[in-house]
């Protein structure tokens, strides 16, 4: 429960505060309004990376917590649990390998010093279409883990009672 319940404030925190604070006022008088769009989306990017690998950290810990339920405890996974920390999984890997790495290059594409007006142009045509895609898998991560946290917290099987008869010598 307590990998379950990191994962989830990780990624509420990092998806509302943590931009909340990136896009703020405070930062646009610290860096200036010249290079805030540039500062600001770097660091976006440099925590998006940290989180989803902090996603991807969480959710083999999560499949080994329930291949060790299924061997210590003998009991198999359901079919929608193993489902549910397999998509989790891919999002992380796809949010990590996939769309974090075109996002860093579009962005230093389209802040580069030596690019000319048409290249800063369709960098920020993909930037905003690659980053659609990241917010798609960013909220479909978010949906997952409260689901995932949300079935961790609550108990699987109603108690078995067992009948006195059953004992008897």
């Amino acid at each position: 429960m307590l990998n379950a319940a990191v994962w989830l404030g990780a990624t509420v925190f990092c998806s509302t505060a943590v931009l909340a604070a990136l896009n703020s006022q405070d930062l646009v008088n610290l860096v200036g309004g010249k290079y805030f769009a540039q500062v600001s989306g770097a660091l976006t990017q440099i925590i998006f990376a940290r989180l989803f690998q902090l996603q991807i950290a969480c959710a083999l810990l999560a499949w080994l917590h329930l291949l060790g339920e299924w061997l210590y405890l003998g009991r198999p996974p359901r079919r929608w649990r193993l489902g549910l920390l397999t998509g989790l999984l891919a999002l992380s890997l796809t949010g990590s390998w996939g769309l974090g790495p075109q996002l860093q290059r579009l962005h230093r594409a389209q802040y580069a010093p030596n690019a000319r007006g048409e290249e800063r142009a369709a960098a920020e045509r993909g930037f905003r279409w690659w980053n659609g895609g990241f917010q798609t898998v960013n909220v479909l991560m978010i949906g997952g883990v409260l689901g995932y946290f949300w079935r961790v917290t609550q108990p699987e099987d109603a108690p078995r009672f067992v009948r006195p008869v059953n004992f008897r010598s």
